[in-house]
């Protein structure tokens, strides 16, 4: 009689402990008994000690915590400096942790940190062969910077492939911040901000509440900031209008500054507007075979993030100025790099020069044409 009142004052007190709280986590840390465990949380950008929870005779744990709706919550668990599993649980996630006391572990429950487990375990691997290539080599210094270099590039691109193949979800965050040490973050370049944007912008969809978000917001903003500064400071050393390299409609790339013309139409428009297609043949077809011949081009920049209506309606209007598109949608950098607010936009180049002022539309460019070809 004795031992079942232990066993119920025990489930009291679990209860009692778990009183409130909405989210759980019970696991096994394999041949771990007694190992008290700590509970640790990720405050925007600082790892903080939530809680302990201390594993039984058989290593089985059981910890119930409180996350707030709309606000997801990064939760790692510690055996003393060993992180054992890494968790993003968002209100009433019921996760099961399977783990041993090296860092390798198993998560169900939680479709979150099944992803961010994947994610580790990817900047993990390749953190370990580039320390391994360093540590074999035999090269001389050049050799081993290429094959330095060559491992970023490929893990820089596989982490650029996960950001973009997965806008929605809080485990683009840990890949976007990712570093090889303090001084080397896997997104260095001033022009990755279009996808600390861009991952910004869809999350904001999904966990407009989230603290998380909102300071990716901020780093966003400052790294945009960053990025139209070195542009302007470039530009204003090598011309006086806003220079584009985009991919064209011919599978290449095209460049602004190089296009071999008196005149040039730089033009903004959107593919998924019926009235924006209808602009191309009954405005601008017209003007365009009228005045190629004497020196007029278009490059047109196409801001659509769909790259196949893109290309089908080049095809299918037949459109036969210069057309590029670079597939980011609103976080095009040519939209940056011109200021532009709302589709169509036109901005008129003459020699070398930017000579349109704003809200200069269809009828400046025919007075314009009629005047100077």
């Amino acid at each position: 009689m004795k031992s079942y009142r232990i066993v119920l004052l025990g489930l009291l007190a679990l209860l009692a402990a778990s009183c409130g709280k909405n989210t759980s986590i019970q696991g096994t840390l394999t041949d771990a008994p007694g190992r008290k465990l700590a509970v640790k949380f990720l405050d925007v950008n600082v790892t903080k000690t939530l809680d302990t929870v201390q594993t039984n005779a058989s290593g089985a744990f059981r910890y119930a915590l409180d996350v707030q709706d709309g606000q997801p919550l990064f939760v790692y668990l510690y055996d003393g400096d060993t992180k054992v599993a890494s968790l993003l649980l968002r209100k009433g996630d019921k996760v099961t942790v399977t783990a041993d006391t090296l860092g390798h572990y198993t998560v169900t429950g939680s479709e979150e940190s099944a992803r961010l487990q994947q994610v580790e375990q990817d900047f993990s691997a390749f953190l370990t062969d580039l320390a391994a290539t360093i540590d074999a080599s035999g090269q001389d210094g050049s050799a081993l910077n290429r094959e330095i270099s060559r491992k970023y590039v490929d893990y820089y691109r596989k982490a650029l492939r996960y950001v973009v193949a997965n806008p929605y979800s809080l485990t683009t965050i840990p890949v976007l911040y990712q570093k090889i040490n303090e001084g080397f973050p896997i997104f260095k370049e001033n022009t990755d901000a279009i996808y600390f944007r861009s991952v910004c912008d869809s999350l904001k969809t999904v966990w407009p509440e989230s603290g998380y978000v909102k300071a990716l917001e901020k780093e966003a903003a400052r790294r945009t900031n960053l990025m139209e500064l070195g542009l302007k400071m470039q530009n204003a050393q090598a011309m006086s209008f806003p220079d584009l390299e985009m991919p064209n409609s011919q599978g290449g790339k095209s460049r602004l500054s190089e296009v071999d013309a008196k005149v040039i139409l730089v033009m903004f428009w959107n593919a998924a507007d019926a009235a924006q297609k209808m602009f191309n043949i009954d405005q601008l077809l017209p003007l365009y075979r009228e005045y190629h011949p004497k020196g007029f081009e278009i490059y047109a920049v196409n801001v659509d993030a769909d790259k196949t209506l893109w290309g089908t309606t080049v095809r299918n209007q037949q459109l036969p100025w210069i057309n590029v598109c670079d597939g980011f949608g609103a976080a095009s950098v040519a939209l940056q790099r011109y200021n532009v607010t709302a589709l169509p936009a036109f901005y008129l180049i003459a020699g070398g020069e930017l000579v349109s002022e704003p809200g200069f539309g269809i009828e400046g460019l025919k007075g314009y044409l009629k005047k100077n070809l």
